[in-house]
């Protein structure tokens, strides 16, 4: 599948006359995009933002110096050579990245879009950005919007060889570590939405063994002591198992109903591929359930952890 515009690096860098190399667009400013600017900013960058409502651009703007609003997507991509993206779900990306915007774009142009999207969604986008020119990286984040702004984000990519390694520095600023996956737009979606299965999985597992020991007598946030000493010590066990044993489901670093639509993400790209995944449909009752609840709704989606509480003995 032919996804990308053949320039090579040079050629995408020759057309960067309005802007240095320290200098990107930021598209959309949600939790993690705010957290993503400001760790762009702090690592020396001058970031052109643009969000479908006005007040966190012009928040981000009256906070930073180097920040400036754009006032439309169009504006961004005229005014910078590298635009990154984090918008919500495939829909929201679609609809923003038209046919009858990417026609506009100036040569040479670069997309990042950082959103968790499907596979197919990827594929579609990259064809899109090919037939008008514009370079595509798919390039998802792992970690939290609570740590962002610090560098701890995980970033894996792939696109085009040259539309990645334009892009490489922007995003290396953006994490701790970037992995390059390939050419295939499609490959950092199914690694990103792997990810947040394992992760999902790991919420479950961690809610019936805390409600297990509890059921027992146990202090719960000793048990996650004990868990994550050695046998469990990785990030998803070590961040959502004391917040789960202390039901710290605030503030949201990750909100319930992104939970469901990345387990769903999840479940259609294992059709797809004709993977079974045996787990998956007692997960997406589990979120079905807390998402009809209007307190657990609101909270951080680990908090599906009560529904395993609730249902105890």
């Amino acid at each position: 599948m032919d996804t990308a515009p053949t320039n090579e690096v040079e050629t995408i860098v020759q057309h960067n006359d309005t802007s240095s190399p320290a200098a990107v667009a930021f598209l959309g400013l949600g939790a993690m995009g705010r957290g993503m600017t400001a760790r762009l900013v702090d690592q020396g960058y001058d970031v052109l933002v643009w969000n479908r409502s006005s007040q966190p651009a012009e928040q981000l703007a009256a906070e930073h110096s180097a920040v400036a609003r754009a006032d439309s997507v169009e504006a961004a991509f005229a005014e910078r050579a590298v635009v990154h993206s984090m918008l919500s779900d495939d829909r929201v990306v679609l609809d923003v990245f038209s046919d009858d915007l990417l026609a506009a774009v100036p040569a040479g142009r670069v997309h990042v879009n950082h959103a968790t999207i499907s596979p197919a969604a990827a594929a579609e986008l990259a064809e899109r950005h090919a037939r008008h020119g514009v370079a595509y990286v798919s390039a998802p984040v792992l970690g939290r919007s609570t740590v962002a702004h610090t560098g701890a984000l995980l970033v894996v990519a792939s696109g085009a060889p040259a539309a990645v390694a334009a892009a490489t520095p922007s995003m290396q600023a953006l994490g701790s570590r970037l992995w390059s996956l390939g050419d295939d737009p499609r490959l950092a979606a199914v690694v990103k939405i792997a990810v947040n299965y394992s992760i999902l999985n790991a919420l479950q597992s961690i809610a019936e063994s805390v409600t297990l020991v509890e059921a027992g007598g146990i202090d719960p946030s000793t048990f996650v002591e004990i868990l994550t000493h050695t046998a469990f010590s990785g990030s998803a066990h070590k961040g959502y198992g004391p917040i789960i044993a202390e039901k710290r489901y605030q503030p949201v670093g990750f909100a319930m109903s992104l939970g469901l639509k990345d387990l769903t993400l999840v479940e259609d790209a294992a059709a797809e591929l004709g993977v079974a995944l045996p787990v998956a449909p007692v997960l997406h009752e589990l979120f079905e359930a807390a998402l009809a609840d209007p307190e657990l709704a609101q909270l951080d989606w680990s908090a599906v952890a009560e529904i395993t509480r609730r249902r105890r003995g």
